[in-house]
């Protein structure tokens, strides 16, 4: 129970790495918002979670209406007093707008983001001011692998990333004297449904030759490293980032031609 009573709110959590970052901070103790658009898919969740025994409820937040974070912040305050922990997790990207730089529009690389990297500095915000009444809280931010290892597409959504990492030391040095520790979670190839339904098995299996562990990370992972940043394990620990990715990134880039001339010999 590492997050006993404390009241946390994760956005975009109706599915896939947020649904099990509520999943896992609902089975430690805390009581859990789900800041969601659709409210019907989130009361789905909440009904499932309460009737196993959780403290899940759904407060209304849209990444495309800027105004929906405060309100999304002041209805949870409202409700139980303070706010304890905020989980940043919606993003996403267009790869029918997002491309490389000599084909993706003016408008759809700042729209990109914009949508990615504003939502979390909207909700930083406004949880934060009110942690500072209450005497301090946690902040995660899901950034992604594409954030610090540059793609071939979706310049937009990997600069955006980029961005929250900034974002996320930058805030974590300006927010340590209240109390408000600012760390964030990086999340490489994960096993969602996503993942299953957009990717072919041939680009998975391309993809997994050049990830060290061989394989996906599950949502549940990443939830278990946000439990780590939103629980007092952590109370030290401020503006880091942990990649959840099997070790993409870390090796030679011609890794996975590497691994097969060694297997070979």
């Amino acid at each position: 129970m590492r997050l006993q009573d404390k009241v946390i709110v994760v956005t975009a959590a109706t599915r896939g790495i947020g649904a099990a970052i509520v999943r896992a901070c609902a089975q430690e103790g805390a009581t859990v918002y789900i800041g969601a658009r659709n409210m019907e898919r989130a009361q789905n969740e909440v009904d499932e979670m309460t009737a196993a025994g959780f403290a899940v409820k759904c407060v209304y937040n849209d990444a495309s209406k800027p105004d929906s974070y405060q309100s999304m912040i002041d209805t949870v305050v409202a409700a139980e007093g303070r706010i304890d922990g905020l989980v940043n997790n919606f993003g996403g990207t267009n790869p029918a707008e997002d491309k490389d730089l000599l084909n993706t529009s003016y408008d759809d690389f700042i729209s990109g983001v914009d949508v990615n990297a504003g939502s979390v500095f909207l909700g930083c915000q406004a949880a934060a001011r009110e942690m500072v009444k209450t005497g301090g809280g946690s902040i995660v931010n899901i950034s992604s692998i594409a954030g610090s290892v540059p793609d071939i597409s979706q310049i937009a959504y990997g600069t955006a990333k980029a961005a929250i990492n900034h974002m996320t030391k930058s805030m974590a040095v300006q927010l340590a004297r209240a109390n408000i520790r600012v760390n964030a979670v990086a999340p490489g190839m994960t096993a969602t449904d996503a993942v299953a339904d957009n990717l072919s098995d041939e680009f998975k299996a391309f993809f997994l030759r050049h990830i060290p562990l061989g394989r996906m990370a599950e949502p549940e992972h990443i939830a278990a490293a946000v439990v780590y940043f939103l629980g007092d394990e952590s109370a030290a620990t401020t503006g880091q980032l942990i990649e959840v990715a099997g070790g993409f990134g870390l090796a030679t880039p011609i890794y996975a031609d590497a691994m097969d001339a060694a297997v070979a010999r």
